[in-house]
């Protein structure tokens, strides 16, 4: 923080903080490092790394970059511990700066942004190796500003990524710190959350000014797909259905039977139908929830989409088929979430009459890719029936 009363002091506090967490990242540090000193930003910087229980290199790398970042006039804090383990979360309590911009060892970052209060600002981004994770990055770099708050519900996590984000140090003190449950916790998702919570917004620069790396010791691959399915719905129940007298899951597959099991007793009271479009399932008529303590067992309709009557959480899953070609050959094709069509607000009102939960994560950069808008799977020999653009059920008041 700046000092008070003290204008010479004031005066030499930093403008930005980049906060750089590291562990075992002796691979991209020099990389790193290097794109903080090649920064065109013309306040006072300053760069705080917390050292979280590396066993490689990283703090003689770090040592080394102090000596030429302070002699180019770029102030250096280090932190962190020698644990056997990393602890998560992102230190900064030794940081001076009036506006932080997280980074991370494989991401060199440019933080041009102004200063909004009450706002977490992102950018676009791109990826290295350049095919990796193709579907998730272009999520990342095309969602529409009114998207960035719709679709927070999505297993994709927070819709600006948390290497990228840049903010106010009054309004971070007021979110609260990360999480630092260690390995396993989905610490910006949390953040991220809870941001939502106290009213804040969410804005991207549309501009790559992001290097994001992707590798198989990332230490998001150490989350669980439970564990964030469990902070979704959670977060669902308490942000949207509260305002809705009932709605609809699209969805009687697996994915939107595990929706209906996940959610509480109250909001599975809410749950006026399924929708789906498989004729089988139609043709069953109800979804008996047979784990229930309830006497008797919940029995929840099955109807044709175009009976279904909104507001609907659309529940979809990425999932890959197998579908021959006429050469014999078998390709992999991905089934994508049609688009989520609906209004947003900053306080999340429920005006959206759709949200998708769809988990659009994944392997990527292999195979084709099809939409339910598209009306048919490349490379298969039978079209779906689905034509959602027909519908009306992702209109809004």
């Amino acid at each position: 923080m700046r000092a008070s009363g003290d204008p010479a002091a004031a005066a030499a506090a930093p403008h930005v903080s980049v906060i750089l967490p590291v562990h075992n990242a002796e691979l991209w540090l020099d990389e790193c490092l290097e794109s903080v000193l090649q920064q065109d930003f013309e306040g006072a910087m300053e760069l705080s790394v917390f050292n979280d229980a590396s066993k490689d290199k990283s703090a003689a790398i770090i040592d080394k970059w102090k000596v030429k970042l302070e002699g180019s006039g770029i102030p250096v804090v280090i932190g962190g511990h020698d644990s056997a383990s990393p602890r998560g979360g992102r230190r900064d309590d030794a940081s001076e700066g009036e506006a932080t911009t997280g980074s991370c060892s494989p991401a060199p970052d440019k933080c041009e942004s102004c200063i909004w209060p009450r706002r977490i600002i992102g950018c676009q981004v791109r990826r290295e190796p350049p095919d990796s994770t193709e579907r998730y990055t272009r999520w990342i770099n095309q969602l529409a500003p009114d998207q960035l708050l719709t679709q927070v519900f999505t297993s994709n996590g927070p819709t600006v990524i948390m290497p990228t984000w840049f903010c106010s140090r009054a309004w971070f003190s007021h979110v609260g710190p990360f999480d630092e449950g260690g390995q396993g916790v989905p610490e910006d998702l949390l953040f991220f959350h809870n941001h939502l919570r106290k009213g804040g917004g969410v804005i991207r620069v549309d501009q790559s000014l992001l290097l994001y790396r992707y590798h198989p010791n990332a230490a998001t691959r150490s989350v669980l797909e439970t564990t964030i399915w469990t902070h979704r719905v959670r977060f669902l129940e308490e942000r949207v259905l509260p305002h809705w007298a009932a709605f609809t899951i699209w969805n009687a597959g697996r994915q939107g039977r595990r929706l209906y099991r996940s959610l509480t007793a109250e909001a599975r009271r809410k749950v006026v139908a399924f929708c789906d479009v498989d004729e089988k399932k139609i043709r069953k008529g109800f979804y008996c929830y047979e784990d229930s303590q309830e006497r008797p067992k919940p029995r929840v309709p099955i109807l044709h989409f175009r009976a279904a009557r909104p507001p609907f959480v659309i529940c979809v899953k990425l999932v890959s088929v197998r579908c021959s070609h006429s050469r014999g050959h078998a390709s992999t094709v991905r089934l994508v979430q049609a688009p989520v069509v609906g209004s947003q607000t900053s306080d999340m009102q429920p005006d959206i009459h759709a949200l998708g939960l769809g988990r659009l994560r994944g392997a990527a950069g292999y195979g084709e890719r099809w939409s339910p808008l598209s009306g048919g799977r490349p490379g298969c020999r039978r079209r779906p029936p689905w034509r959602p653009h027909k519908m009306g059920c992702t209109s809004v008041k």
